[in-house]
Parts: C-alpha cells; sequence; structure tokens
C-alpha cells in the first residue's frame, strides 16, 4: 500500500479542481488551437503545486477545438455540436497529460465517454485513489451529456470528489462589477458570497455549474492564469483573484 504524501502543513486547500477552458491553450497570434508554449507554461504551474502535496484534478474545455454554441449557430444540431464539443476536451486533455508527464508528473486521464483505448473511464473511487497516490487526474469530456458545460463539470467532480476548491483559471484577474476591458472604472471584488454574485448576474460560472456550488457549498477562486506563480500562491492561502464562497 502507497501511502498518499501528506500535503505540508502550510497549504490552505488540500484538494483542488482546477478549471482551464480550451480557450487558454489558442495562441491568439497564429490562432493554433493548442499553444506549445502556453501548455508548457500551464503544466509548469500544476507541477509546482503538484510538488507541494496538493492533490489536483483538471476539467478542461474545448472552445479552442470546437464549441457547442458556436456550431449551433453554423447550422450543427446542439446535441451533436455539444458532443464535438466534448470529444474536443479529450484532445486538450491528452495534450496536457503528454506534456505534465514529460516533466515527471503521473497523470491519469478519466473520460466521462467511455473511450477505452486512451482514457480511464470516470470512475469515483478510482478517480480518489490516484488523487491518495497524488497522480494528476485530468477529465474529459464533460460530464458526458449534451447541454451541460465544462463549467457544470468541474462544479460536479468537486462535489463528488469533496474538493476544497474550484479553481477556475481565466485571461483576468478576478471577478469586476463590468468588464474591464471596456470600462477603466470597472471595480474588482476580493471576495463575493454566491448570492450577491447571483443578484448582480456576474459571469461566474453558468447557473447550473453555480448552484451546484452553491448547494454543495464549493468556493470558486477566479484569478488570472497569466500570473506566472498564480495558483502555487493561491493553495498557499495568499489573497490573489476574486473568491466567491457561502
Amino acid at each position: 500500500m502507497h501511502a498518499s504524501k501528506p500535503a505540508p502543513a502550510r497549504v490552505k486547500y488540500k484538494r483542488i479542481v482546477l478549471k482551464l477552458s480550451g480557450e487558454v491553450l489558442r495562441n491568439g497570434t497564429n490562432g493554433d488551437p493548442i499553444d506549445a508554449p502556453t501548455l508548457e507554461r500551464i503544466s509548469l504551474q500544476v507541477k509546482e503545486i503538484h510538488n507541494l502535496g496538493v492533490q489536483v484534478c483538471v476539467v478542461i474545455g474545448g472552445g479552442n477545438i470546437f464549441r457547442g454554441l458556436n456550431g449551433e449557430k453554423k447550422g450543427v444540431d446542439r446535441t451533436t455540436g455539444d458532443y464535438m464539443g466534448m470529444l474536443a476536451t479529450v484532445i486538450n486533455g491528452l495534450a496536457l497529460m503528454d506534456c505534465l508527464e514529460k516533466m515527471g508528473v503521473t497523470t491519469r486521464v478519466q473520460s466521462a465517454i467511455p473511450m477505452n483505448q486512451i482514457a480511464e473511464p470516470f470512475i469515483l473511487r478510482r478517480a480518489m485513489r490516484h488523487l491518495e497516490k497524488l497522480r494528476v487526474v485530468i477529465f474529459v469530456a464533460g460530464t458526458g451529456n449534451p447541454y451541460f458545460s465544462t463549467d457544470t463539470t468541474a462544479a460536479l467532480r468537486a462535489s463528488e470528489l469533496h474538493a476544497d476548491i474550484i479553481m477556475k483559471a481565466t485571461k483576468v484577474d478576478g471577478i469586476y462589477d463590468k468588464d474591464p476591458k471596456k470600462h477603466p472604472d470597472a471595480v474588482k471584488y476580493e471576495e463575493l458570497s454566491f448570492v450577491d454574485a447571483l443578484k448582480q448576474r456576474l459571469n461566474v460560472m453558468d447557473s447550473t455549474a453555480f448552484s451546484l456550488c452553491l448547494d454543495n457549498n464549493v468556493p470558486i477562486l477566479v484569478f488570472n492564469l497569466n500570473d506566472e506563480h498564480a495558483i502555487r500562491r493561491a493553495v498557499l492561502g495568499e489573497k490573489i483573484g476574486t473568491l466567491v464562497k457561502n
């Protein structure tokens, strides 16, 4: 029996769900859906907290390759489009796995849609065991159902695995009262209650994901992934981004 390495006492969050949108992998300049330097930067951040003994799950989106909602606008049936989007998340998950393993981080990919050649099926107890053995677990194919976003997947997996927090990586450094790119006077929130975020219709996550987090008391930290050591700083309890909690 391998005992899991205990997370050091100074770590504030011992089991996290890191939510990455597929868009963060895209190269804005040449339009590559998966930008190798970006993938490496993200993997280094995951390795950094993994080295601290933190149990890490990653839920990854597929919007850099295909997004179901966008497909609908082009005439693709919504259900079919969502399944296409789920397959896109598998491509991203395998890319992340490959990058992490090259850095010496043992990783497992679990898919909500069975595809035995390339990923394990999602089995809760097996995922728990991987985390206890300090393997990074990457969840792909969303929840396996159309009409559910990868935000909802993150909320669902965090609830099932009793994660301490969902860390949602974005391109801004937290939640603002209005779009900071359009309004220079936008005010950033340090902390927010779920109720306030709902009242102000702040775009934290979609409503299904948000309700799950609210009901199961899973806090959400929204932070900027472009800050090199952001995830490490967050797990050590530094104030970064915006924390949404009960």
